[in-house]
C-alpha cells in the first residue's frame, strides 16, 4: 500500500507542467546548455587569471548514475545541488558546463542480465510458467534478486540495490514499467544502456536541468573513446608505480570467482578485511561428550583456533570460552592438523591458503558447542600453559571464529563471565576446578594498573555477562588504555609499550607455529549475484592508496579544496587516514579491459575519479553519441587517441612524433580542458567520501598538474520521503519521473531546495511539495494581474516612506540571498529569496493600501523576484519574464539582479520596528482578553479599565535610556574588546559580570550574545553610540493609519516615557509604562 500522498486538484498543477514542458522544448532547441570555451583568438595574449576574469567559466558534476533502472528522488536531490549551483553561476555572466555521463561498469547489470537467463530456463522465455501462489510456500530458488538488498549508501535506492520486496529480476522489471514481452531483451546486458539512458535523459530535461547532453557518454569499452581514456589513466598510473601487483587481502566472491569491490555488493559497502592473529590451542584432553572426536580425524592433531585483535595478551590466558548453542566444524587444514571452528571461519581460511584445496573446506566431523566444554587444551605463550574451554553467552557465530580465547585481566567480557561462571558453576554445569585460575596480570596502565578489567567491571558496577551496553563501553575503555599507555608486565617482550610489543608478539608466535594470520570481512557484505563474501589472500592488482607520499599529495590537495562544511572535510581527513591497498581489476562484469593485463577489467570505483577531465573534450570527439560510434566534429578516430595523445591533452606531455592526427586537432582538444578544468563543484552523497571521492583525490593528485586539482567537493545527506526512508517495498518511493509527474518541476525542485543543505539527512515533504504548486500558481496570478493593471497603480515620485522601506528591504534579501547561493546553502536562499521577499512585499501591500502600491517598485519587485528564483523555478521564471515582462532573451541568459550597494540599515531596522511593534500590540490585546476571560487583573495588580467589545485605542510609551543592568553588559563587551583583532574576550566579559554582580542574571548572557551579533551587522561605533538607527516617533506617525486600519482602533497616542510618568493614573499605568525600552516600546489599551 502506497505511503505517498494522492492530488486531488490537479488544475493549478496542470497549467504549470503546461508551461514546463513549452520552456523545456524551446531550451533544447535553441541549445541554451550547450557551452563550449571561448575561442583561442579570444584568448590570445591573456594569463589564466585574466581568462578568468574576462571569460568567467564555472563546472559542476556530479557521480553519474548507474544505467540499471530510472533515477530516483536520492538522484534528483544530489542531482539539484549542482543544477541550483549552475543556475545561480548563469546569473552570474559565467560559462556554465553541466555535463551528464551514464555509469555501466562492473558487476550490477550483468548479473541482474545473467538472473533473467536463469529465470526463463525456470519460467519461460515471457515467464508464463511462473506460479506467484507458490512462491509463499518455498524459497526463492535463485536466492535474492539483485534489487533486494537495502545497502543505504551511495547507491541507495537504486533498482539494483534497494529493497523492493520482490523475489525475482523479471519482477522488478515489471514494477518499473517494463512489459512483460519486452523483459527477455535484458537477458544481453548491452540492451540496458539502449533501454535506460534515453529515459534518463527525458528525465533530467523533464525536470529542467541545465546540463550540456553533447558530452555525455556510457562507460565500459561500449564507448572506445571512453575506454582508450580509461586505458590511458590505468597506464599512467603504473608507470608511476600507483597500481602495483601482489598478495593481499581483499573481500571475495567466492560464486563470481572475483574481488567484491564496494560497488558491487548489495550489502556492506565500506567493509573491509578485519585482520586477526588465529592462535591454535592444542587439545590435550577431550571432554567426555567429544571424545568421539578422537577416532574421527585421520591422526591429525587438533586445535581449537580463537581469532584475537590482541594478541600481546595472551600470556594472560586463563580458559577458552565457545557459544553452547553453536555448531562447530572440525576441519582438516592439512594432512597432519584440524581446526576446530565454525563454518563461516573455516570458509574465510579456505581462501587464505588454509585448507588442503584453495576454496574448499574439509569438514571432518560437526559437534556442538555444549560438547567442547570441559575439553582442556594448550595456551600458546600463557603463563597458565593448560586451560578448559568453557560456556559463553556472547560468543557469536558471525565473529571471528566461534572460539575465543579468554583474559579476564584486560577484558572486560571475559571477567565477566569468568565470575558468572565460578558464582554458578551448577547452574553452567562445570566442574569448579576448571575455572581456579585468577586473572594474571599481563600489562599495567596509569589509569587501571596491572588488572584493567576487574578494575573497570567494578568502576562500571557490572554485574554479570548480561550487562551488555556497560561492557560494550568497558571493553572499549580497556582497548584503548592498553593499546595507547599500557606497558608489558611479561614476557619476551617485558618493559616494551603494547604499541612495540604487539607486532612482536603477534610474529613470534606465528614463526613458533603456535598461531596464524586470519581476516574475515569486518561485517557480512552480500555481492550482487546474493554470495555471501569472504576474504581471500590473492595475487591481484591494487591501487596503492595509503602510500606515505602519495597520501601526503592527497592530503596537499585537500587543503586547497573547498569543502564547504567542518563535517565534509572531516570525512575526508578520516579516510585518508585509514585508506590503504584497493584492489582495482575483476573478471566479471561490464568494463575496460586492464591495458597490460587484459585478462580483467578495472573496477567501477577506479575508473570513474578523473572522469571529469573527459568531459572537458568528449563533444568534440563523439559529439552526442554516448557509444562514440562515430568521431565527432574534429573527425579524431578512435585508434588515433593513443596514450600519447591523450598525454598531451592532459597533461602537456610532448606532442608525438610521427603525429596520430594534425596537431591543431589536438590543441582544440586542450584549449577546451585548460579553460573548463578543473572542475568548481561536485556534489555527491557523504558515503563516497569513504572510497570514491577520497580515490578521486589521490588520482588527481598523480595525474594531473595542481593548477588542475579540483577546487571543491560538497556532500550531502540522504534524502528521506515524508519523514521515513524511502522504500519501494513499503511504497514510500518515488521516481523523478514520478515527482516531476506528481507534482511539476518546479515544485518538486522547490522542494528539493526546501528539503536540506549539510550532510545530515533530508526530507522530501510531498505536502510541501503539493504546497508549492499552489505557490507557484497564485504568485503567477498576482504577477499577472499587477502588469495588466500597471496603468491603476501609483505613479510619479516615491514619496511614501514605506516605498523608501520596501526598496531597502529588496536589496537586503538580494545581497542576503546571493550570499546564502554564493555558500550552496540553497534552503536558506530559498527562505529569503522567495519566502522572505514575498513577506516584503506582502507588508507593502498592506501599508500602502490606503494610497496604493507604486508602479515602478512592484515590476522592480516582480524582477527580481523572477530572477532570484530562476535557479530554483526556471519555468516559472521564464514565463514571468519573457511572457509578462516581455524581455526578448530568455531569462537562463539573464544576469543577477545585483543593487550594487548595501542596504541602508536605518531603514531596515524600521521595517523590522513597524512589523514587531504591529505584532507586540496584537499580542498584547490577545493577553488582555485573556485575562479578562480568567478574571485576573491588569500588570500594575489594578482592575482592568478595557472592554475589547467598546470602541477601543491604544497608548504606546517610547523610551530613549536603556536599563541600567542592559548598559553594564554593553560596558562589559566595550571594555573586552579588541580593535586590532576585532574580537570581544569572553572571559573578560565574565570577569566584569562577576564582579558587577550579574553573572547569575538570567538575562545577561542572551543579551549579551544578541549584542555581539548586532556589532557584527551594523558596526562596532554604531552598535557601542547604544541609539536607535531612526526616530520612533517619527516611525510610529508612518505607522500610525495602518495601525489604526488593521487593529480596529479609534485612537493611537504616542509619548514618551516621561511625559506617561506625569500623567500616571487613570489609563496610564506605571508599571506598563516603565516596561518601555528603546525600540521596544510598551502598550496599553483604553475605551474609548
Amino acid at each position: 500500500m502506497a505511503n505517498t500522498i494522492e492530488l486531488l486538484q490537479t488544475g493549478k498543477r496542470d497549467r504549470l507542467i503546461e508551461l514546463e514542458k513549452k520552456y523545456q522544448a524551446k531550451w533544447q532547441k535553441d541549445g541554451l546548455f550547450e557551452v563550449n570555451a571561448p575561442s583561442p583568438d579570444e584568448l590570445k595574449g591573456l594569463s589564466p587569471a585574466e581568462v578568468q576574469d574576462q571569460y568567467p567559466k564555472w563546472f559542476g558534476n556530479f557521480p553519474y548514475p548507474y544505467m540499471n533502472g530510472s533515477l530516483h528522488l536520492g538522484h534528483a536531490f544530489t542531482i539539484s545541488k549542482i543544477e541550483f549551483a549552475a543556475g545561480y553561476q548563469r546569473l552570474l555572466g559565467k560559462r556554465v558546463l553541466f555535463p551528464h555521463g551514464l555509469h555501466a561498469t562492473g558487476m550490477p547489470i550483468k548479473a541482474a542480465a545473467d538472473k533473467i537467463i536463469r529465470e526463463m530456463e525456470m519460467f519461460g522465455p515471457d515467464f508464463e510458467q511462473f506460479d506467484a501462489e507458490a512462491l509463499d510456500d518455498k524459497p526463492g530458488l535463485n536466492g535474492p534478486a539483485a534489487p533486494s538488498a537495502a545497502v543505504g549508501k551511495a547507491t541507495k535506492g537504486k533498482i539494483a540495490a534497494k529493497s523492493t520486496g520482490l523475489t525475482y529480476q523479471f519482477q522488478i522489471m515489471l514494477s518499473i514499467g517494463v512489459p512483460r514481452t519486452e523483459i527477455k531483451k535484458f537477458a544481453d546486458p548491452h540492451h540496458w544502456l539502449e533501454h535506460f539512458p534515453p529515459i534518463c535523459k527525458e528525465d533530467n530535461n523533464a525536470m529542467g536541468n541545465r546540463i550540456d547532453w553533447r558530452r555525455s557518454f556510457v562507460t565500459t569499452d561500449l564507448n572506445p573513446y571512453y575506454d582508450s581514456f580509461v586505458r590511458w589513466q590505468m597506464n599512467k598510473l603504473h608507470a608511476l608505480g600507483k597500481v602495483k601487483f601482489g598478495e593481499r587481502y581483499t573481500i571475495y566472491s567466492p560464486k563470481d570467482g572475483q574481488p567484491c569491490m564496494d560497488h558491487d555488493r548489495s550489502d556492506g559497502e565500506g567493509v573491509n578485511p578485519q585482520e586477526y592473529t588465529g592462535v591454535k590451542m592444542g587439545v590435550v584432553e577431550w571432554s567426555p561428550a567429544a571424545k568421539a572426536i578422537e577416532g574421527k580425524v585421520g591422526g591429525r592433531k587438533v586445535f581449537l583456533v580463537a581469532a584475537t585483535l590482541r594478541p600481546e595478551t595472551m600470556y594472560g590466558q586463563t580458559n577458552c570460552f565457545v557459544g553452547t548453542s553453536i555448531k562447530y566444524g572440525v576441519f582438516a587444514i592439512n594432512d597432519t592438523e584440524a581446526f576446530v571452528c565454525t563454518y563461516r571461519a573455516a570458509r574465510n581460511m579456505a581462501f587464505q591458503g588454509l585448507s588442503p584445496e584453495r576454496g574448499q573446506t574439509l569438514q571432518l566431523l560437526e559437534i556442538d558447542g555444549a560438547a567442547l566444554v570441559g575439553t582442556k587444551i594448550q595456551a600458546p605463550f600463557g603463563l597458565a600453559p593448560e586451560v578448559y574451554v568453557l560456556p559463553m553467552d556472547g560468543v557469536l557465530a558471525a565473529k571471528g571464529t566461534g572460539v575465543v580465547t579468554s583474559v579476564p585481566s584486560d577484558s572486560p567480557d571475559d571477567f565477566a563471565t569468568l565470575n558468572d561462571l565460578r558464582k554458578k558453576s551448577e547452574f553452567y554445569k562445570i566442574d569448579r576446578t576448571w575455572v581456579s585460575i585468577d586473572p594474571i596480570p599481563v600489562l599495567t596502565t596509569p589509569t587501571y594498573g596491572e588488572l584493567t578489567a576487574p578494575r573497570l567491571v567494578e568502576k562500571l558496577k557490572i554485574q554479570s555477562q548480561k550487562d551488555v551496553k556497560q561492557l560494550a563501553e568497558a571493553k572499549e575503555i580497556a582497548y584503548k588504555e592498553g593499546f595507547y599507555g599500557g606497558v608489558m608486565l611479561v614476557g619476551e617482550f617485558k618493559g616494551l609499550s603494547v604499541q612495540e610489543a604487539k607486532p612482536k608478539v603477534r610474529a613470534s608466535m606465528i614463526e613458533q607455529g603456535l598461531a596464524f594470520a586470519y581476516a574475515e570481512p569486518e561485517n557480512p557484505v552480500v555481492s550482487r549475484s546474493a554470495d555471501e563474501c569472504v576474504v581471500a589472500l590473492m595475487d591481484q592488482w591494487y591501487m596503492d592508496y595509503g602510500e606515505p607520499i602519495w597520501r601526503s599529495q592527497a592530503e596537499s590537495l585537500l587543503e586547497k579544496m573547498e569543502t564547504w562544511t567542518v563535517e565534509t572535510r572531516n570525512l575526508f581527513e578520516a579516510t585518508l587516514a585509514w585508506l590503504n591497498q584497493w584492489a582495482c581489476a575483476r573478471t566479471y562484469g561490464l568494463g575496460s579491459k586492464l591495458p597490460w593485463d587484459p585478462q580483467f577489467m578495472v573496477e567501477s570505483l577506479s575508473d570513474s575519479t578523473i572522469y571529469m577531465a573527459y568531459y572537458t573534450v568528449a563533444h568534440l570527439l563523439h559529439d552526442g553519441d554516448i557509444f562514440g560510434r562515430k568521431p565527432g566534429p574534429l573527425g579524431v578516430s578512435v585508434e588515433q587517441m593513443t596514450d600519447e595523445a591523450w598525454e598531451y591533452v592532459f597533461c602537456n606531455g610532448p606532442w608525438p612524433d610521427p603525429e596520430p592526427f594534425p596537431k591543431e586537432k589536438a590543441d582544440a582538444l586542450k584549449h577546451e580542458f585548460n579553460y573548463f578544468y578543473p572542475f568548481d563543484m561536485r556534489s555527491s552523497g557523504k558515503d563516497l567520501v569513504q572510497n570514491n571521492l577520497t580515490f578521486l583525490l589521490y588520482n588527481h593528485a598523480a595525474i594531473f598538474p595542481e593548477d588542475k586539482w579540483p577546487k571543491g567537493i560538497r556532500t550531502n545527506g540522504h534524502l528521506m520521503l515524508n519523514g521515513k526512508k524511502m522504500s519501494k517495498s513499503t511504497g514510500n518511493s518515488l521516481t523523478l519521473r514520478e515527482g516531476v509527474q506528481k507534482f511539476g518541476a518546479d515544485a518538486m525542485r522547490l522542494s528539493l531546495a526546501d528539503a536540506g543543505d549539510g550532510v545530515e539527512d533530508a526530507n522530501f515533504d510531498e505536502k510541501t511539495a503539493n504546497a508549492n504548486i499552489l505557490r507557484l500558481h497564485t504568485l503567477m496570478t498576482w504577477c499577472e494581474e499587477m502588469i495588466k493593471d500597471e496603468a491603476n497603480l501609483r505613479t510619479g515620485p516615491k514619496n511614501s516612506y514605506h516605498d523608501r522601506v520596501f526598496e531597502e528591504e529588496i536589496v537586503d534579501l538580494i545581497n542576503i540571498t546571493k550570499n546564502h547561493y554564493d555558500a550552496t546553502a540553497f534552503k536558506d536562499a530559498l527562505k529569503f529569496g522567495f519566502y522572505e521577499l514575498q513577506s516584503a512585499r506582502d507588508w507593502y501591500r498592506e501599508v500602502t493600501a490606503d494610497i496604493g502600491m507604486h508602479a515602478d517598485l512592484v515590476k522592480y519587485w516582480i524582477r527580481v523576484a523572477t530572477l532570484m528564483i530562476t535557479p530554483f523555478a526556471p519555468h516559472f521564471a521564464e514565463y514571468i519574464w519573457t511572457e509578462l515582462l516581455k524581455e526578448p532573451r530568455s531569462v537562463q541568459l539573464a544576469l543577477w539582479p545585483d543593487p550594487e550597494r548595501t542596504a541602508d540599515r536605518s531603514i531596515i531596522e524600521t521595517g523590522v520596528y513597524m512589523r514587531g511593534t504591529l505584532k507586540t500590540i496584537r499580542d498584547a490585546e490577545i493577553t488582555l482578553l485573556k485575562r479578562l476571560q480568567k478574571g485576573k487583573k491588569g500588570k500594575g495588580g489594578e482592575d482592568t479599565l478595557f472592554d475589547p467589545k467598546k470602541p477601543k485605542a491604544v497608548r504606546i510609551y517610547i523610551a530613549t535610556k536603556f536599563p541600567e543592568w542592559q548598559e553594564t553588559c554593553v560596558q562589559a563587551v566595550k571594555e573586552s574588546y579588541s580593535n586590532p583583532d576585532d574580537k570581544v574576550d569572553d572571559a573578560k566579559v565574565r570577569n566584569i559580570l562577576i564582579e558587577k554582580g550579574l553573572i547569575k542574571d538570567k538575562r545577561a548572557m542572551p543579551f549579551i550574545q544578541a549584542f555581539k551579533k548586532r556589532m557584527s551587522e551594523i558596526g562596532v561605533n554604531v552598535a557601542f553610540r547604544r541609539t536607535l538607527l531612526f526616530s520612533e516617533s517619527e516611525i510610529l506617525k508612518e505607522l500610525l493609519p495602518y495601525l489604526k486600519k488593521s487593529l480596529s482602533l479609534e485612537d493611537v497616542e504616542v509619548f514618551s516615557v516621561e511625559e506617561a510618568l506625569q500623567r500616571e493614573g487613570h489609563g496610564f499605568t506605571r508599571t506598563i509604562i516603565e516596561s518601555s525600552e528603546p525600540g521596544s516600546p510598551a502598550f496599553e489599551y483604553r475605551n474609548v
